[in-house]
């Protein structure tokens, strides 16, 4: 609390020493002030000056710009949880905003900006993250985002990639076969990395035959057969010949 007043008087002192912003509506000058205090980052006087725009003038043309500054301040403070509800909550009101592309952007900023360090964490803010920048590459390839936004869908993809190899493997090492092999069928379906591809196809063959579907086992060498790297197939030619012996 003290220190809040203290950033209060602060900001009272300087004021007194500075310009006060002009504008032609109070509305124009609550948001010129708000865009100064953001500046020096005194966020919280900041929000006060917008919310008295969006309380005292809401049809005012500052009214929808002082929504996306909201959004920003959450941005700004870290608060990427909040910030990422803003965003969308501004996107739906305001689909065709100007700044749409900023806006999504900016989502899926928030979601990428709470991923954790290592792939065996919680991973749905990479999920949400991947689909706002995709967005941004789909409907706004122009966009000055849209190479950046690349770069974070390739490390966000290598996270999730990582997680469902880590799980997947985790199944296959303590013997659940049944739940591992439909793992590895998941990474599959969703991954394009060669070298993750060949090694659950391994695995699959493997889990199969201990699962002791030996005709299944062969169904899947048959398929999986141009897909596996050289270090691989050795491996599976193995299980091959075993599913045979067993049918």
């Amino acid at each position: 609390m003290k220190k809040y007043l203290l950033s209060i008087l602060i900001v009272l002192i300087t004021s007194c020493a500075s310009e006060k912003p002009t504008g032609k509506t109070e509305a124009e000058i609550l948001f010129k002030e708000a865009k100064a205090l953001i500046a020096d980052e005194h966020y919280i006087l900041a929000t006060e000056k917008l919310n008295n725009i969006k309380n005292q003038y809401p049809y005012s043309f500052y009214a929808t710009p002082s929504e996306l500054l909201m959004a920003d301040i959450l941005y700004e403070q870290e608060m990427y949880v909040e910030a990422a509800a803003s965003y969308i909550l501004f996107r739906d009101f305001h689909p065709k905003h100007e700044k749409i592309s900023y806006v999504v952007f900016k989502i899926a900023e928030s979601y990428y900006n709470q991923l954790p360090e290592t792939h065996d964490r919680d991973l749905d803010s990479a999920v949400e993250a991947i689909k706002y920048y995709r967005e941004i590459l789909t409907k706004y390839p122009g966009s000055a985002h849209a190479k950046n936004s690349k770069l974070k869908i390739s490390r966000a993809s290598k996270l999730l990639k990582d997680k469902e190899q880590y799980i997947a493997d985790f199944y296959f090492k303590t013997e659940v076969y049944d739940a591992a092999r439909w793992r590895y069928l998941n990474i599959l379906e969703n991954f394009e990395d060669k070298d993750l591809r060949s090694h659950s196809m391994q695995r699959i063959i493997q889990a199969t035959y201990f699962l002791k579907e030996y005709k299944k086992c062969l169904d899947f060498t048959g398929s999986y057969s141009k897909g596996l790297n050289i270090s691989d197939k050795d491996i599976v030619k193995e299980y091959s010949t075993y599913c045979k012996n067993k049918i």
